[in-house]
């Protein structure tokens, strides 16, 4: 996964309505109507079909560290998937998406003005088109520089540029060393 991929899954985590199972035997319960199969859990998870069992009848109340942490993952990401969809589709269609980095910002500026990329802290939020350019691509497979680069287009067009009011002859926005990136919508 990559920085923004995260991002997007946190801002998908602050919108449960209804917080997912807390114990193992709650958990392994979820995975199993999910998936289907104690078989299907097992190889999501990494263990056998019999540990999955004994996790769901209790006998083994704990997990080892490592799986413990591949269940809760497992969860968490077939948790409330209309939830999470009926808010990516109404920030893509009306609300729009706001983004918190400090990252270093570079541009192509006209001569006589300066192009050094420095830190900026910014919080911007940006147009519903945007979230919809985002969420289609990481729908798509795009990479973490694909999706820096939807990002990046916004801040030049919203916060650089004051849509349109300022800075008109800067070009070619990136976003580099990202120091961290959250989102919202």
């Amino acid at each position: 996964m990559n920085e923004i991929d995260d991002a997007i899954e946190r801002a998908d985590r602050e919108a449960f309505t209804k917080e997912p199972p807390k114990t193992l035997k709650g958990q392994i319960g979820f995975l199993l109507k999910q998936l289907g199969s104690a078989k299907a859990v097992a190889q999501e998870i990494g263990v056998t079909a019999d540990s999955v069992n004994r996790y769901r009848r209790g006998a083994r109340k704990h997990a080892r560290a490592d799986v413990a942490a591949k269940i809760d993952e497992a969860v968490r990401q077939r948790w409330q998937p209309l939830v999470r969809k009926r808010r990516q589709r109404q920030a893509a269609t009306t609300g729009g998406i706001t983004v918190e980095t400090r990252a270093r910002f570079g541009y192509t500026a006209p001569i006589g003005t300066t192009d050094d990329g420095r830190f900026r802290r910014l919080t911007v939020h940006l147009p519903p088109e945007y979230a919809r350019r985002l969420f289609d691509a990481r729908d798509a497979g795009a990479s973490d520089q694909q999706m820096r680069g939807i990002i990046a287009e916004g801040f030049k067009e919203v916060y650089f540029q004051d849509g349109g009011g300022r800075a008109m002859g800067l070009s070619d926005v990136k976003i580099n060393d990202i120091d961290y990136l959250d989102l919202d919508y």
